[in-house]
């Protein structure tokens, strides 16, 4: 009897994420199954008459499924099954068809048996697991699912159990398991949306998990205000955020990375005194954390902008030291030597900053209008091919950013080419 090398069945259900509702359309994979519909069964058992029954009733499954009618094959295997209940191809074939039916309860003894007589198969355990969970018997059916999900290597059937697994654990609170599972999926599959959506959920319940504790356990801290001026900077209440991060400062001043952040959302006023009040925030920064690189790469960007090149230059060089794949500190050196005729300083920074970061339209525009001085028309054809390439991304993301009433990320934003 042939395999079913490749059965693709459509479900529909309610999914249960978090105790809150999250629906999606599950299409599950079985390909290569190993046990399905297998050309050798097993009937050494059987003799006579019975095995001629077994035979018939095996050919007869066999018709029905070839002609694509799984309902009509289902009581063929079910007489299969109770003359020979020792055939683990049968009760696996009955199984599967009965799951993809929806009879999750009758499924589930054959999918049993199917596992008692050849354990090791590693999709019928997963599948095994997907009933389980639907007839109630959660903790028996994360039992399966954990320990088929890191045999699959099929990267459908792996999603599906993987989502399932973080469907089960979610539902109990186990957020940190859902995290490790969705970042093995990610990996597996980075552009797939289920995962991409199941991930954003974890991690906003996370947040907001580790946050609550923060509240509760020390109300009064300055990091609950540093945690209250981020959330209100993502609400677009900037004004509200900069006096939160204000009130941490002046719970405890040392707290790393705080000074940075303050100058951030001041820099991000874009008036002069944002940029006044920005710039006394990152030599703050930089007197806690001579290191900070960051800071020093900002320094650079404010001096740039008030047209002290000099000054913009060193900034710019000393971030380098301190962090050499820096590329804002690239990007805006490169500029200042660019706009005074010091090409061949700027193309290594621009080389190597389309090499740290091939998504940034900014450097290839910058480096194409290098490579067409220079006479190289190929390569700055490709530059510029680029450049409109993730122009064009990234202003869909900024559009996205929009929709979704969040403020973009400066990194995300694309200058005038010109610039």
């Amino acid at each position: 009897m042939p395999s079913l090398l490749f059965m693709e069945i459509d479900l529909r259900d309610l999914r249960v994420y978090d105790l809150n509702v999250m629906t999606r359309k599950y299409r599950l994979v079985i390909t290569g199954i190993g046990i399905l519909l297998g050309s050798a069964l097993c009937f050494a058992q059987a003799t006579g008459d019975k095995q001629r029954e077994i035979d018939l009733h095996t050919r007869k499954a066999q018709a029905l499924l070839l002609e694509k009618k799984p309902d009509l094959a289902i009581p063929e295997l079910q007489a299969l099954v109770k003359l020979d209940p020792a055939n683990a191809d049968a009760q696996a074939n009955l199984g599967v068809l009965l799951f993809f039916r929806q009879d999750y309860k009758n499924a589930l003894p054959h999918l049993q048996d199917a596992l008692k007589l050849h354990p090791g198969l590693w999709k019928i355990q997963a599948l095994l697991g997907m009933c389980e969970r639907r007839t109630g018997e959660d903790e028996a059916g994360r039992t399966d699912l954990e320990a088929a999900f890191p045999q699959l290597s099929e990267t459908k059937i792996r999603t599906e159990v993987g989502l399932e697994l973080i469907e089960s654990y979610t539902a109990t609170g186990d957020l940190d398991k859902a995290a490790t599972t969705v970042s093995v999926l990610r990996a597996l599959d980075p552009a797939n949306a289920s995962i991409l959506y199941a991930a954003y959920r974890i991690y906003s319940d996370q947040a907001g998990e580790a946050g609550l504790s923060l509240a509760i356990t020390d109300p009064e801290s300055a990091q609950v205000h540093q945690m209250m001026a981020h959330e209100l900077a993502r609400q677009g209440d900037t004004q509200a955020a900069i006096a939160n991060f204000r009130e941490a400062l002046k719970i405890d001043p040392k707290l790393p990375g705080l000074h940075f952040e303050l100058a951030e959302i001041l820099n991000s006023l874009d008036t002069e005194a944002g940029h006044k009040e920005a710039e006394i925030e990152y030599k703050a920064a930089l007197a806690a954390n001579p290191f900070d690189g960051k800071s020093e790469c900002k320094l650079g960007e404010l001096a740039d902008k008030h047209g002290d090149e000099k000054l913009a230059i060193a900034h710019y060089s000393h971030a380098l030291e301190l962090r050499p794949d820096d590329t804002d500190a690239m990007l805006g050196l490169a500029r200042i030597y660019v706009a005074n005729q010091q090409s061949d300083k700027a193309l290594p920074l621009l080389e190597h900053a389309v090499q740290l970061d091939p998504t940034s339209a900014v450097a290839h525009f910058r480096l194409g209008t290098l490579y067409r001085h220079a006479g190289r028309t190929a390569d700055a054809e490709r530059e510029i091919e680029q450049y409109k390439k993730y122009k064009e991304m990234k202003e869909k993301l900024r559009e996205a950013y929009k929709k979704m009433r969040l403020p973009a990320n400066a990194k995300d934003a694309v200058p005038d080419a010109e610039k």
